[in-house]
């Protein structure tokens, strides 16, 4: 597998796994057994970039990726997350990156992931009620133990990055970017190529559309993240999917999948980006991983382009409590 390095220094299959949908917005989910089946095979066909958080479960997902991953630890790059509130009532509703709350969520990953270290830790949303400055220096402390070898930011605006790396300098920074949400095009990948910080875009398949799996007829239950994103209404869903339909094209001319084109996509904006598409299949896996292989030319790069453009997305990305805690 193709390798890419994320800052100065972390060395990363070009292709990760997001592991999040095996317990939670995706459902169904796989047994544990068959969960932990599938991390491992990822590791045996070239995967070394695993990406979870707390919070999703809550905590469940991390002890499965500990545990899937503790016999190749050493050969494998885990991420992780902190920054959601997980004591109130509403353990996603808010944010919280106070220094002890940082220290509980420290010492709780390690534990759970079956590590004395983590590769590469996120604060998962900035928190406005702490300035990052002092996020930063709190991270900075774990990394001088060697608790933390790497941090980054999640959804964070250009400004409050360039804060953070003048503190505790940071490795990468995460946040949702495909052909069907290209907002982050709006000077973070150019800050983050001045500032020597990887790029990790999650839902890089942009939750199943770009991959073809998502029809105009599909009934997402209610359990699933998606029946409540306003891109995937009924009333948007019809003319999102002519982004579907402009990948198929794609795909026809390379003689491959609709997945690879949109990964593939992803690896030619800039050498330091680093998709996580997440799956619970081990072919979907190879599928993804295929996507190094596939190239664009200058001037179909620039092609595709004035498509998206042309083609454009209706809805919102998220229900409006949730795009509150993305920083613009």
């Amino acid at each position: 597998m193709q390798k890419r390095t994320l800052g100065k220094s972390l060395a990363v299959s070009a292709i990760g796994l997001g592991c999040m949908g095996f317990s939670q917005s995706f459902p169904p989910f796989p047994p544990r057994e068959e969960s932990i089946a599938t991390i491992r095979k990822a590791v045996e066909l070239g995967i070394t970039f695993f990406d979870t958080a707390e919070v999703y479960g809550p905590y469940v997902n991390e002890e499965l990726v500990g545990e899937a991953l503790k016999p190749f630890r050493d050969q494998v790059v885990i991420a992780s997350k902190f920054g959601f509130d997980l004591h109130g009532d509403a353990p996603t509703g808010g944010v919280n990156s106070q220094p002890i709350e940082i220290r509980v969520a420290v010492e709780g990953s390690l534990r759970r992931l079956q590590t004395d270290h983590i590769d590469l830790y996120y604060q998962h949303r900035v928190d406005p009620k702490v300035p990052i400055e002092e996020v930063a220096q709190t991270i900075g402390e774990y990394i001088k133990q060697g608790k933390i070898l790497h941090w980054g930011l999640s959804e964070a605006n250009v400004d409050t990055i360039r804060r953070a790396h003048a503190v505790t300098p940071l490795t990468a920074v995460q946040s949702e970017y495909s052909m069907f949400f290209r907002q982050p095009e709006n000077g973070l990948p150019d800050a983050l190529e001045v500032l020597d910080i990887g790029f990790v875009p999650f839902s890089p398949l942009g939750r199943g559309i770009l991959t073809g799996r998502v029809t105009k007829d599909v009934q997402f239950a209610p359990d699933d993240f998606r029946s409540k994103l306003p891109r995937f209404s009924q009333e948007n869903l019809a003319h999102n999917l002519m982004m579907t339909d402009f990948v198929a094209e794609l795909a026809q001319k390379k003689n491959t999948t609709l997945t690879r084109v949109a990964l593939a996509w992803l690896l030619a904006q800039k050498p330091f980006i680093v998709p996580i598409p997440g799956t619970k299949k081990v072919e979907r896996i190879q599928d993804n991983m295929g996507a190094v292989d596939i190239h664009f030319t200058p001037k179909e790069l620039a092609d595709i382009r004035t498509r998206l453009e042309q083609i454009g997305i209706k809805g919102a990305r998220y229900p409006e409590a949730s795009e509150k805690l993305v920083q613009k």
